[in-house]
């Protein structure tokens, strides 16, 4: 793909999820002019609101995946990769912002998803090993409460960069709300 196609793709793309994001009826026609690219250049890649939507969601996949293997949840030390992950997904969630219903629902993505979420469950697992997370919560309960926690640093902290969200995410999770 020509350097000037990719970017209009990635344009069309992020553009797209946060459109979407906003008003799920947006059109295809509005997309392309926020992206700024011909409607006819849209469908000359996607036939439909849905093939865009689809490639929207395999395009937010593919950064979840790089996320996960960018944080090293395996071989980092575990409060590292905590924050590499946490950070990564918050970056994830503000560039890919889209409505996560069909990627829970649809079989290929709810593989993937299960997948990283057993990644992930894992590296919990390891963590509360290793004495950073406390033992003897409800199962789930740690990635229950950081995905909302990496959900809210997205969207409620928009004055802080994915880094700086990250550090407030972590501490909320390691050290809760009450006083120190």
């Amino acid at each position: 793909m020509r350097a000037d196609a990719a970017r209009n793709l990635e344009a069309v793309l992020t553009t797209g999820a946060r459109m979407l994001a906003a008003d799920p009826a947006a059109s295809i026609s509005a997309i392309a002019a926020e992206a700024g690219v011909d409607r006819r250049t849209v469908y000359r890649r996607f036939a439909s609101r849905e093939e865009l939507l689809a490639a929207i969601y395999e395009a937010r996949l593919e950064a979840i995946e790089q996320a996960i293997s960018d944080a090293r949840l395996r071989e980092a030390p575990v409060a590292v990769a905590l924050h590499r992950y946490v950070e990564g997904i918050i970056a994830v969630n503000r560039k890919w912002p889209v409505e996560l219903t069909r990627m829970r629902a649809e079989e290929t993505i709810r593989e993937r998803r299960e997948r990283m979420g057993r990644e992930v469950d894992a590296f919990l697992r390891r963590a509360e090993d290793e004495g950073l997370l406390r033992p003897g919560l409800p199962d789930e309960w740690a990635s229950s409460l950081l995905l909302q926690l990496m959900h809210l640093g997205s969207q409620r902290l928009p004055h802080l960069n994915a880094a700086q969200a990250a550090d407030v995410v972590v501490d909320t999770l390691l050290r809760g709300i009450g006083e120190p």
